[in-house]
């Protein structure tokens, strides 16, 4: 009966749905969510996901550019977020990235290094399931490492569905980035990586069936969290 409930679950995962997408809309500073697009760059394929682990669109999502998208002030050390235009709905986990620009955010094109800020993973127990606390969710917050230098940055949030994440290429990034400029900071430099860069198609976090057989570990993809 298990293994029946399992199989029923993941055909009903492969039904198409572009109306269980869903986007990062809103940057939320103060406590509170700006207008849709106003931090956050706006990106061209409506909700669609990312699935190609080596283009540049995994950094801030399809035709996002700094044209046209104001820049927030935060402190080093203070709480921000992001909210959606609808909830999570697939399966999934989390992960929350910064990368400081050379000069405005506005002009960055997020080819320097990203350091990772938040992460939500799954929760298993040895097999007997598999759960997703980012389920249903509609926004994420977190803290601004207080020891990084200030200056401008890009905030980048992905969410990656898991949900026919059986096979190459079918995980799903649902992705956005703000522009930030952080002040009061440190002298902190995290260690970085690339984006494109830090993923591969065949990473245990990536290519995972998650419906039968359960698997009994996780592996978060990515470099370990920044804590300064």
């Amino acid at each position: 009966m298990k293994t029946f409930f399992a199989c029923l679950s993941f055909a009903l995962a492969l039904i198409p749905n572009v109306a269980a997408h869903y986007r990062f809309n809103s940057l939320i500073v103060g406590g509170q969510s700006s207008p849709e697009y106003k931090y956050i760059r706006k990106n061209s394929n409506f909700n669609s996901p990312v699935t190609d682990v080596t283009s540049n669109d995994l950094r801030c999502n399809v035709g996002a550019t700094g044209t046209g998208t104001e820049t927030a002030t935060v402190a080093a050390g203070d709480t921000v977020g992001f909210a959606l235009d609808t909830p999570v709905y697939h399966q999934g986990v989390l992960n929350v990235y910064m990368s400081k620009a050379p000069a405005d955010a506005a002009s960055y094109d997020g080819s320097g290094g990203w350091f990772k800020i938040y992460e939500i993973s799954a929760v298993t127990d040895g097999g007997k399931s598999i759960t997703f606390p980012t389920d249903n969710a509609s926004k994420f917050t977190f803290t601004i490492p207080s020891s990084i230098t200030s200056g401008d940055y890009l905030l980048r949030i992905e969410h990656i569905a898991l949900h026919v994440a059986q096979s190459v290429g079918a995980a799903q990034f649902y992705i956005s980035c703000a522009q930030l400029t952080v002040t009061g900071g440190g002298s902190a430099e995290p260690a970085t990586v690339s984006i494109p860069g830090v993923y591969q198609a065949t990473d245990p976090g990536i290519l995972i069936g998650i419906y039968y057989p359960i698997p009994t570990t996780y592996v978060q993809p990515g470099p370990e969290v920044f804590s300064g």
